[in-house]
């Protein structure tokens, strides 16, 4: 388990909540990140507010840095303990760790 903003609908701040969510183990070509800290963006309130939508419930947030806690299957460029950032899609970053598309970390 997580710790992670969500939203369950779009609005203002008061809409964001901090939630456990179950992380998992990364399957072929994701990799699993314990997050050490995430970038705040102008996309993050678009995406909150609804002006770009997002299917709910949603996880916020686009960049952060962390380090590599398992890796699936055809991953290799990063392993295991790399320190690892990213700046890109699927929203998610508001989060102690999770799963994500290996191509997009580096």
């Amino acid at each position: 388990m997580a710790r992670t903003v969500i939203i369950e609908a779009t609005g203002g701040p008061e809409v964001l909540k901090l939630a456990d969510r179950p992380v998992g183990d990364p399957g072929p070509g994701e990799i699993r990140i314990a997050q050490r800290a995430c970038g705040l963006n102008f996309i993050d309130v678009y995406q909150r507010s609804g002006m770009y939508p997002l299917a709910l419930p949603a996880a916020l947030g686009m960049e952060a840095s962390g380090v590599v806690e398992a890796v699936g299957d055809g991953v290799t460029h990063v392993k295991p303990g790399d320190r690892v950032a990213y700046a890109a899609n699927p929203p998610g970053a508001y989060a102690e760790a999770r799963v994500m598309p290996a191509a997009q970390v580096c």
